[in-house]
């Protein structure tokens, strides 16, 4: 008797599982002993396969490639008590302020700067929503496009490099993070300039959504404002140029630029006055948490596809990917289209951990390009950030938004922008070479 819809089951259970709210890592690990329990009195499954189950522990304990995470954390939990993002909105707002819609124009390069100083969503979404909406608001923005502006910018953190969701992935698809990193530049960039010129239509075509700012707002001389321009846009283009320069000039490995960045965001913070033992303490707990739930979520991850494997259900999932209609393309739209949903309902850890290893067999067996599928999996995962009901920028910016803006405004405002994010997302799937020119161009010098 066949028993091949059993890994089809276990995978449903694990999504019904993660749905319900269950904490991820034991949502995994408990479907994985259950149907490793099932499987046995079925005869399917040979409990001689968990025995593999701590050497797996240790290799991803000694996987250098993951200690990249613990950094990039710390460098953003540094960066969001120093001052950095506050300073770059006000003299970003300043510098645009005099445009329709030049707070948000602000917002979008701020946005666009910290995640290429950073790569954590929440503290730059918590930064802006805190920072500039009681200024959009006050000055009689749309509270629609004022959200979702902030809301999709502070998303940029997940496709612009450095990024914990590109380390993930890497690390999933067997790929050089630092060729990740590369090909997502470009990308990146494409998707912030995308967001600015939704920003300066909607000015041009509907001026009450998105006004200039009073003259006495911006009345300040040139020289001031050259001055606050070059503070507040120096500290976070000389991380930049440590953290991404090191890793695309091969001087260093993304998990020792990582560590760079950290030591320059401690010297930043004493530079601004605010390097403190409490500081510090904050930013390790910080670190020490978010850390710990990607490592439980792994052992979890790996104990679900190991019994998965031992079911048979990676031959079943890869031999119906491989044998779709419309082979490479009928693969890819089925692909994009169920990240794209499971984004609604679950984080982007959780999909890079469960999903991801089912598909990239398959890719692989395709001849599909790796690094082109990796950064395009990364731009279809940050739309998990900002699809309703579950979106995590949402929540963040639901929790730091003023009474006046409703969850509705936040949702409806989100919607704009999750379309223009799957816009450059069709782009970089028609036009590969958004990706690979830079990746080429670097291996070539």
């Amino acid at each position: 008797m066949s028993y091949d819809w059993l890994g089809l089951l276990m995978f449903v259970g694990a999504l019904v599982f993660l749905s319900s709210g269950y904490p991820v890592a034991f949502s995994l690990g408990g479907v994985a002993l259950i149907f490793a329990l099932i499987g046995s009195l079925l005869g399917v499954f040979d409990p001689i396969f968990l025995t593999a189950m701590p050497s797996r522990i240790f290799g991803i304990m000694s996987n250098y490639t993951l200690l990249a995470i613990p950094y990039f954390i710390f460098l953003g939990s540094m960066l969001e008590t120093t001052g950095i993002a506050e300073k770059l909105l006000e003299t970003m707002g300043i510098l645009f302020g005099r445009m329709r819609g030049g707070l948000a124009l602000a917002v979008v390069v701020v946005g666009a700067l910290l995640a290429a100083t950073t790569g954590v969503v929440a503290a730059t979404v918590v930064a802006m929503g805190l920072i500039s909406l009681p200024i959009m608001l006050r000055y009689g923005y749309n509270k629609q496009l004022a959200t979702g502006v902030i809301a999709a910018s502070g998303t940029l953190g997940q496709i612009i490099p450095p990024s914990v969701v590109l380390v993930v992935l890497a690390d999933q698809l067997g790929l050089p993070v630092g060729d990740l990193f590369i090909g997502s530049l470009i990308p990146g960039l494409l998707m912030a300039g995308v967001f600015a010129a939704h920003v300066l239509i909607v000015a041009w075509l509907r001026p009450d959504c998105a006004p200039a700012l009073p003259l006495e707002v911006r009345k300040i001389s040139g020289k001031q404002l050259w001055v606050r321009v070059t503070q507040a846009m120096f500290p976070p283009l000389i991380l930049i140029f440590l953290v991404l320069g090191s890793i695309f000039w091969g001087i260093a490995t993304p998990t020792e630029a990582g560590a760079i960045g950290s030591f320059g965001a401690m010297i930043l913070a004493m530079l601004n006055g605010r390097l403190t033992w409490q500081m510090v303490l904050k930013a390790c707990k910080s670190t020490m948490l978010i850390t710990t739930m990607v490592m439980f979520i792994l052992l979890g991850s790996t104990a679900f596809s190991l019994v998965f494997r031992g079911i048979g259900g990676d031959r079943i999932i890869e031999e119906l990917l491989v044998n779709l209609p419309g082979g490479v393309w009928g693969f890819l739209a089925v692909n994009m289209l169920l990240i794209f949903i499971l984004g609604f309902f679950i984080d982007f850890f959780e999909i890079a951990f469960i999903v991801i290893p089912l598909f990239a067999p398959a890719a692989q067996l395709l001849g599909i390009d790796l690094l082109w599928y990796g950064v395009i999996l990364g731009a279809n995962l940050q739309t998990s950030f900002l699809t309703p009901p579950f979106g995590f920028a949402l929540f963040y910016l639901r929790g730091v938004a003023p009474p006046e803006v409703s969850t509705e405004d936040i949702y409806k405002g989100a919607i704009p922008f999750i379309l223009l994010q799957l816009f450059v997302l069709i782009l970089i799937i028609i036009f590969p070479a958004l990706v690979n020119f830079l990746p080429s161009f670097s291996s070539a010098n």
